[in-house]
């Protein structure tokens, strides 16, 4: 059952301006995520280092108390084409002092003017960055919300190609993972989706495949062979219209032979994480990404 406090900000979402309202333009669109991400609280003592990391430009993010050698790799959301530091650092601070790890946040290129496989590119080359620098890979936590989400999956699968060791394990928010738009629950859940708009989610698309078929396997990563992936936990609510995105990934993923934690939060919304100043949902969601995370960290 969900809590009142969920309920309560549910209805205030519903009656805002969204990034995903119609009428707005790209940059409008960008201000607006940027502007309601910024509205989420800092932990305590969290300190943040601005950096460039093979050519992206990056924030760490680092709690109060951490072990530096333990790390987040976090690849925001945004439909591929919005999101930044500041529309994810507040959600992904409070990630990080949950997980007791420092986190990186990379601002990979966003589409129309870089469409993929460019943010693919920037997150292999950060990810490559870390392991470089000298962090096992069994130290990295790869997370990813709704596109950040899909990011991550196909990140660990051009890394898996490759023959890159991959991370301990990954966590994919609300995860965009069909681009080609086949899921149900685009159309079952479009008028409980306070947040997500299946035209809005369309036409972003479109922009970032560009001349590739939606169902590639690194642009879709629904459509990819996931067998080899590490552990992976997918959150995603009742409410939203990437629901079958979550539920057809955890299944093939299984299927794939990855071990896969499919957790369906009732009557929450896309990326209900960035409310984790107001509701308690949020808070619970991301203590079992923590505790996630702690089951499959791995020895250097």
């Amino acid at each position: 059952m969900p809590s009142l406090m969920s309920l309560l900000v549910r209805r205030r979402i519903r009656r805002r301006v969204s990034f995903a309202s119609p009428g707005l333009s790209l940059e409008e669109r960008r201000r607006v995520l940027d502007r309601n991400g910024s509205l989420v609280s800092l932990p305590r003592g969290t300190m943040l280092e601005r950096v460039v990391v093979s050519g992206v430009p990056c924030e760490w993010i680092l709690p109060y108390r951490h072990d530096p050698g333990r790390v987040v790799l976090f690849l925001h959301g945004g439909a591929y084409t919005l999101g930044s530091c500041n529309s994810h650092r507040g959600m992904v601070a409070h990630v990080a002092r949950a997980c007791r790890a420092r986190a990186l946040l990379p601002e990979y290129r966003l589409a129309p003017e870089h469409p993929f496989p460019a943010a693919l590119e920037d997150a292999v080359a950060v990810y490559r960055f870390l392991l470089g620098s000298g962090v096992p890979p069994g130290h990295v936590t790869l997370m990813g919300d709704s596109a950040g989400g899909g990011l991550a999956l196909a990140t660990l699968l051009a890394l898996r190609d490759a023959g890159d060791p991959l991370t301990a394990a990954a966590v994919c928010i609300s995860p965009w993972t069909d681009l080609a738009a086949t899921g149900e629950t685009l159309r079952t859940r479009a008028r409980h989706d306070v947040v997500l708009r299946p035209e809005t989610v369309g036409r972003s698309a479109a922009l970032y495949h560009g001349g590739h078929p939606p169902d590639h396997p690194l642009v879709s990563p629904l459509y990819a062979d996931l067998a080899g992936l590490p552990p992976l936990l997918v959150q995603v609510g009742g409410h939203e219209i990437l629901l079958s995105d979550a539920t057809r990934l955890a299944e093939r993923a299984r299927n794939a032979g990855v071990e896969v934690t499919l957790r369906v939060w009732p009557g929450m919304w896309h990326v209900w994480h960035g409310y984790v100043d107001w509701v308690p949902e949020s808070r619970r969601a991301i203590r079992e990404i923590a505790e996630f995370a702690d089951r499959h960290r791995t020895a250097a």
